[in-house]
């Protein structure tokens, strides 16, 4: 693994995220830096490194994120911060879901969080699987990596753990920076510039989440 050169990094709280995860995570691969759980715009502009959880409904999520002001918060930290969105974090930042009857996201990336369907069925030559499958996609999957510093020391078609219902479809290729697939593709992680965002969880995803977890506190924002 590679050297952790941040010194501090903000998880942010708006009250929908897997927080003590995530943070428990942070802390054991950067046992040096601070890794801290805040709602405070103040510390979280401050940091070195920011981390936008998020699991849940993304109208709840969404409503929060406004209702704090933290898209706001969010907005500024993407002009210059390494920021990691993860799970529900990665669909807020896309252009709108489609979950809850529609809505609106941070726009951050470009692009619709969609539904698997109540008929998703699996296609043997792509991923294995066959016949109905299951919705929420949950547990472990490939995913295909498209060439990025947080990639570092992991293994191409390495897995990682998903829970999701609802699937990321980029409007710009380029951003999409590795691909997962459930009876359909998806965007299993996003980036632009000092931007990363996964599908999965990386906390939960064993040594590779962790790996990708030291990537990003090691990581100055450079593509």
């Amino acid at each position: 693994m590679s050297k952790v050169i941040s010194k501090t990094c903000a998880v942010i709280d708006y009250g929908m995220g897997n927080l003590h995860s995530a943070h428990g995570a942070l802390q054991k691969v950067a046992p040096d830096c601070h890794i801290l759980v805040t709602s405070d715009p103040a510390k979280i502009l401050a940091a070195d490194h920011v981390v936008l959880p998020g699991v849940g409904a993304i109208r709840d999520c969404m409503g929060e994120i406004r209702a704090q002001e933290i898209d706001q918060v969010v907005a500024e930290v993407a002009k210059s911060k390494p920021l990691l969105g993860i799970c529900v974090g990665l669909q807020a930042m896309m252009t709108r879901s489609e979950e809850n009857g529609g809505i609106d996201c941070m726009n951050i990336f470009s692009g619709q969080v969609q539904y698997f369907g109540d008929n998703l069925l699996g296609d043997e030559q792509l991923d294995g699987t066959h016949g109905r499958l299951k919705v929420p996609h949950m547990g472990w999957n490939q995913v295909e990596q498209v060439a990025h510093p947080l990639w570092q020391n992991i293994k191409d078609q390495s897995r990682f753990y998903f829970v999701h219902s609802y699937f990321v479809t980029a409007d710009d290729q380029t951003q999409v920076k590795g691909l997962g697939h459930y009876g359909k593709p998806f965007a299993a992680a996003m980036g632009q510039d000092n931007i990363f965002a996964v599908q999965f969880h990386p906390e939960k995803s064993h040594k590779n989440g962790l790996q990708l977890l030291q990537n990003f506190l090691s990581w100055d924002g450079q593509a």
